[in-house]
């Protein structure tokens, strides 16, 4: 390294004093950086070419600076890469000319003297090797030796892109398997933890294939930050150590001036996720290039949608495969109403529109999710370019597609990363940048705050089968810890939160306060069940004081596991998990004798639904009547869903009728309500009040569906036939992981006058239908039903009678759930 005797960099001098001159720069006052890594990169360049010079190197010889110092980003006890490259004979004590007054400065040395066939070779053979090579960098002797390297490792690395990027994606697997994510640990390790230093370098390889790019915006930043947190360690520590301990953290972040250790983790964290959402965006591209150029990219459809670019135009890719074009459309199927899917990624239809659609983004971070997708980086940068914010309250709308996202469990990670990317997680959830990549110094927490709220919500959905409001189990998880973006107890600071949050939501008073009991008294089971006696009566009015009701107690104990599942392998045990049954079990029994046996008693008829009544009864034939929503409930102009009121001289299989002729509509069955009336003393009449929404967003006409209806309802329209045929045409999708559906019949008490059967299930397409159909299979009467659908999960109870209008047998009600269960699959 060369002397200096100022701060300026002259040009290459003797190697007088290496030592002396790297102690100078390390610890001359001032910012390090990029500056100072360039600086140091420069100073061993003069030192090295010195070094070069007086060993009397022949002609045709050149030193090259590999990998970091070949990118001229010398971290203060980095390795000096370097390669001694030579044409024919060489003499052998020249090399060691070269590297002993390196070594004897304790500058740390990885050293080669290869011919370039020898250098291709290793390349070869090597990927780390190779991926050191494309960062050659003349330092001294023959440029065009260096040239030529470089011009050969960098044809070699695009002609053979195809095997070796699916090497490099398995190391940095293998990478991640060893190292965990750097975004979630208490000590990373800047270079080789996911979204790490490595994952730089392996995006510039890609970038250098010419197969695809990363995302670079706010990229460079991120490893530049990385890269000086690096540096300031290595000051701090005076080792070449990557991993961030944490009785180094506090030096660090004085040395960087950051104001404390965790805001110096805040830092790194979000740069990490910088860098590891642009190497995810980066892979997937890669793979759809390589898939293509295999022959194993999706066949285009014989008609499908012309190709475009994700916004609305021709893409970079279509102006460049013009003859792939030619040969047919690329296939893009409809996931949900502005959303399809193209290459295995959701993007937007070319009929979306952002700007008057502020649902859209969570509507299609929802379709993605429950497809086992995820949002193309385009699309979620033109959703938060373009997306106006929700109105407050939430459009009903809004609600439901947050929920379906958080419902769709493991699948809703790689969405929710991709939404938080672009910010448009706290555009929707403003308190959400109080908890963003904020640590837990807990040795029992594995994630972030803000990670362990996804995680929770992740365990969750898993357990949606348990409680009867399964949106407000994942709503609670995902905002149960809110409050540690504040000061005091992060549960009394979470209460206030969350009621302010669940009313700009638009949840109901009722579900406002369930919300605010969950979030305050998330920790309340657990910590009474281990620490009080659980005999003792007043332990169980402890809880019983807080939950008030039995769904509230089914949401906390489900809340309870999910939390801790959540937070580490430490946090729940076989144990634990027996102390929170056995006191969740004996305040379940202290508050049935509170439970309402029944259902709260039906709403008087509206002058509507008695015309409807009279006319059915009177004509003998189904009288309807349809109303479009639109408007002040979705913030828009288009219609969103239909009211269906239809009455219909009671028959048998009536419901799973209806149902399935809205399903042929591609109707999404949002709620339903079964009833019967005797208007004019001719026998009864049931009454079915729907709410249904379009899947894709048009309405069927309102004669159409009254014309299907009506031939459904005369047998001429077999719905059963028609619905098998269409899904037997549909594309299959591969789904998620959701838990089975629950058929429970439920006790006496819930009602004197019918079985109740209760069905949980996970929505989809004529799910209605088949739960009718199997009703009317067995013979019984739906006397009344309420049909709920929160987020992608359905509730809902059926009051079952046998043709004498009697509550059913056990025996015969057992059979009635059997049946039900095996129609649900």
């Amino acid at each position: 390294m060369a002397s200096h005797t100022d701060d300026s960099h002259p040009g290459p001098a003797g190697p007088a004093d290496p030592a002396a001159a790297r102690a100078r720069l390390l610890t001359a006052p001032g910012p390090g950086g990029r500056d100072r890594r360039a600086e140091l990169s420069a100073r061993t360049d003069d030192w090295l070419a010195a070094l070069f010079a007086s060993a009397g190197a022949p002609a045709g010889t050149a030193v090259v600076a590999v990998g970091g110092y070949g990118r001229g980003e010398l971290s203060p006890r980095s390795d000096l890469d370097v390669l001694l490259l030579h044409e024919g004979r060489l003499d052998p004590a020249l090399p060691e000319r070269l590297w002993y007054p390196v070594w004897d400065s304790g500058a740390a040395l990885d050293h080669a003297v290869r011919t370039p066939a020898e250098a291709r070779a290793v390349a070869a053979a090597d990927l780390k090797a190779q991926l050191g090579l494309l960062d050659a960098r003349h330092v001294a002797g023959d440029p065009a030796l260096t040239a030529g390297l470089r011009s050969t490792v960098l044809a070699d690395w695009r002609a053979g892109a195809a095997g070796r990027l699916p090497e490099l994606r398995e190391l940095g697997r293998e990478r991640a398997e060893r190292h965990g994510e750097l975004s979630f640990l208490l000590e990373p390790d800047l270079k080789e933890a996911k979204g790490g230093l490595r994952d730089v370098v392996a995006l510039d390889a890609i970038a250098a294939s010419w197969l695809a790019d990363a995302p670079r915006e706010g990229l460079d930043a991120a490893a530049l930050r990385l890269a000086d947190v690096r540096d300031a360690l290595h000051l701090v520590t005076g080792r070449a150590t990557e991993r961030l301990a944490l009785q180094d953290q506090d030096q660090v972040a004085e040395r960087l001036g950051v104001l404390d250790a965790d805001t110096l983790l805040r830092q790194v964290y979000e740069a990490a996720r910088m860098v590891a959402y642009a190497s995810d965006v980066t892979w997937r591209a890669v793979d759809r290039v390589l898939a293509a150029r295999s022959g194993r990219g999706r066949r285009p459809l014989r008609r499908g949608f012309p190709f475009a670019g994700p916004f609305g135009g021709a893409s970079g890719a279509a102006r460049r495969g013009a003859g792939a074009v030619a040969r047919g459309a690329v296939e893009r199927r409809p996931l949900a109403e502005g959303v399809v899917e193209q290459d295995g990624e959701a993007v937007l239809a070319q009929g979306a529109r952002p700007a008057s659609d502020p649902v859209l983004p969570l509507r299609a971070a929802a379709a993605a999710a429950q497809n086992g997708l995820t949002v193309s980086h385009a699309t979620v940068r033109r959703l938060a370019a373009e997306c106006r914010p929700l109105p407050v309250p939430w459009p009903d709308e809004a609600r439901e597609q947050l929920v379906t996202l958080l419902g769709a469990g493991e699948a809703c990670l790689p969405v929710w990363e991709a939404l938080e990317a672009e910010g448009l997680i706290t555009r929707l959830l403003p308190d959400w940048e109080r908890v963003r990549c904020r640590p837990q110094r807990n040795a029992v927490h594995r994630w972030t705050v803000d990670r362990h709220l996804v995680e929770t919500a992740v365990r969750a959905a898993a357990m949606t089968r348990r409680v009867a409001r399964p949106d407000l189990l994942l709503v609670a998880a995902l905002l149960h810890d809110l409050g540690k973006g504040w000061p005091g107890d992060h549960s009394e600071a979470g209460e206030v939160i969350v009621r302010d949050v669940a009313v700009r939501m638009g949840f109901d008073p009722e579900s406002v306060e369930t919300l605010a009991v969950l979030v305050r008294h998330h920790l309340t089971l657990v910590d009474t069940a281990t620490r009080r006696d659980p005999d003792d009566p007043a332990t169980v009015e402890a809880v019983t004081k807080v939950v008030t009701t039995l769904p509230r107690l089914e949401l906390l104990r489900a809340l309870t596991e999910a939390d801790a599942l959540a937070t580490g392998p430490a946090a729940w045990s076989g144990w634990r998990a027996s102390l929170v049954d056995g006191l969740a079990a004996r305040a379940a029994a202290r508050l049935a004798g509170d439970a309402a046996a029944g259902p709260e008693p039906a709403a008087a008829p509206t002058a509507e639904q008695e015309r409807l009544a009279v006319e059915a009864a009177r004509t003998g034939g189904p009288a309807l009547s349809l109303l479009a929503q639109t408007g002040a409930e979705t913030a828009g102009t288009e219609p969103m869903g239909v009211r269906l009121l239809l009455a219909v001289p009671d028959r048998p299989g009536l419901l799973g009728t209806v149902a399935g002729v809205l399903a042929l509509h591609r109707l999404a069955v949002r709620s339903a309500g079964l009833r019967e009336l005797d208007p004019i003393g001719a026998g009864p009449v049931l009454l079915l009040s729907w709410t249904v929404a379009a899947e894709f967003g048009e309405l069927p006409e309102a004669a159409r569906l009254r014309a299907d209806l009506r031939r459904a309802l005369d047998g001429s329209l077999d719905v059963a036939r028609r619905l098998a045929e269409r899904d037997a045409a549909a594309p299959r999708r591969r789904g998620i992981p959701t838990p089975p559906p629950v058929v429970a019949v439920a006790p006496p008490v819930a009602s004197a006058n019918a079985t109740v059967l209760e069905v949980r299930a996970h929505d989809a397409p004529g799910l209605l239908h088949r739960v009718g159909r199997a009703l009317d299979g067995a013979g019984v009467r739906v006397r009344t039903a309420h049909v709920s659908t929160l987020g992608a999960d359905v509730v809902d109870a059926f009051y079952l009678t046998d043709a004498e209008g009697r509550p059913l047998s056990a025996r015969r009600a057992g059979e009635v759930a059997a049946a039900v269960r095996a129609a649900l699959g």
